[in-house]
């Protein structure tokens, strides 16, 4: 049985997705996979969550407990024996501490950055808002939503499902990532303010600029990943 290297709670994921061209996705894609698709399409999605009470090998690390991640991601799978592991790919993850990046691109060959980051959550009186907001120079870029009412579960087969739930992580290396199905509220409205072609590159401004072909807050839930083996 796999043992976790890193346990935490994600919550309150603000996601916000694009329909995309699998041309401008295959060139990223990891070594022994091909795009996931839902319905004839595949995605890009900006999404913005917490870190909280984040455990390596089960040890709270001093002052990198409690944190934020903005990451741009799509979605992959690949052939494992009879069975397809459906997984998510990352352009560009954001967090604010530099020792959380180095441990993630050390550790999974994730693509991560460190930039001074902040948020602001509010839920009460049935209307949630989940703002997260990162700093590159003097300028904050935003991702931004807000729902009302309670959450719900998705549907089998459906676009929601197919964002939420893949559990496989696919960068230099293979990795599970192991939480329940999360409980989702549709977004009201949504904000993304940032300079795209610097952020992630010109090629996706015009995917990142068009308007999103669906926005939800998840609720999260505690989440585990699991180390790599030799299997994987």
């Amino acid at each position: 049985m796999l043992k976790p290297f890193l346990t935490a709670n994600w919550r309150y994921l603000a996601m916000l997705n694009f329909a995309a061209d699998p041309k401008l996705l295959e060139p990223l894609l990891p070594r022994g996979t091909e795009l996931d698709f839902h319905e004839g399409r595949t995605f890009l999605s900006v999404v913005g969550f917490l870190f909280l009470d984040t455990r390596v090998f089960g040890l709270p690390i001093p002052l990198h407990r409690d944190f934020e991640e903005v990451n741009l991601r799509f979605y992959v799978r690949r052939k494992k024996f009879d069975e397809w592991r459906r997984g998510v790919a990352f352009v560009r993850e954001l967090v604010p501490r530099r020792a959380i990046a180095m441990v993630a691109r050390t550790f999974y060959g994730e693509p991560y950055s460190a930039l001074p980051m902040r948020h602001s959550l509010e839920h009460k009186e049935g209307r949630v808002l989940a703002e997260y907001q990162w700093r590159r120079g003097k300028r904050w870029e935003t991702l931004a939503m807000t729902a009302l009412g309670e959450p719900e579960g998705s549907a089998e087969g459906s676009h929601e499902e197919f964002i939420t739930e893949h559990y496989w992580g696919s960068g230099l290396s293979e990795y599970r990532v192991e939480h329940p199905r999360w409980r989702l509220w549709p977004a009201q409205t949504t904000r993304f303010e940032a300079d795209i072609a610097t952020l992630y590159g010109p090629q996706f401004v015009e995917t990142l600029s068009a308007a999103p072909a669906s926005a939800f807050i998840a609720e999260g839930s505690h989440v585990e990943v699991l180390r790599r083996t030799q299997e994987m």
